[in-house]
C-alpha cells in the first residue's frame, strides 16, 4: 500500500502591530503609521501586504518577501496564498526603498499590474501600492499608475 501526504494549511499569529483601532483607509497617508513600523530604516527590501475587509479596516499586515539591497523576489502565488487565508477583501501592497528614494522602478510598476491581474482573477483586487523612502513614500494609486 502506498501512501499520499495529506496536508493541512493555517494561518499563523506572528506578532503585532502597533495601530490605533479600527485602522480604516480613507487615504494612502493612512497607511503610513503601521508601514513605517513594519519598513522603515531597513538595510534591504521588504515586501508586505495589508489585508483590508469590506469597510476598508485593515486586518492583518502580510509579509510576503525580504530580499536585499536592492530588489525582493514577489510572486503572487505567496501573495494571494496569504490574502486567502487571512480571508481579506482587498489589498494594499508595500514595500521599501532602502536607498531612500521611493521612486517606483520600472520592475515594481511591472510587479504590480502583475499582481493587480492576479487580483483581480480571484476577486481580490489591489486598491494601491505603496513605496516607502526615508520619511517619503509614492502611493501609485496618487501618481496615475493605478
Amino acid at each position: 500500500m502506498k501512501f499520499v501526504p495529506r496536508f493541512d494549511i493555517r494561518l499563523v499569529r506572528d506578532g503585532r502591530v502597533a495601530a490605533l483601532e479600527p485602522v480604516v483607509i480613507r487615504h494612502p497617508s493612512d497607511t503610513l503609521p503601521i508601514l513605517e513600523a513594519e519598513l522603515s530604516e531597513l538595510a534591504y527590501e521588504r515586501f508586505v501586504a495589508l489585508a483590508l475587509n469590506t469597510k476598508n479596516h485593515v486586518t492583518a499586515v502580510l509579509p510576503v518577501s525580504s530580499g536585499s539591497l536592492n530588489a525582493s523576489i514577489v510572486h503572487p502565488r505567496e501573495l494571494f496564498q496569504r490574502a486567502i487565508l487571512a480571508n481579506c477583501a482587498s489589498l494594499i501592497l508595500a514595500h521599501n526603498h532602502p536607498s531612500g528614494d521611493p521612486t517606483p522602478s520600472p520592475e515594481d510598476i511591472a510587479l504590480t499590474r502583475k499582481l493587480i491581474d492576479s487580483g483581480l482573477l480571484l476577486d481580490i483586487p489591489v486598491l494601491d501600492h505603496i513605496v516607502l523612502g526615508y520619511g517619503r513614500y509614492v502611493s501609485f494609486k496618487e501618481r496615475g499608475l493605478i
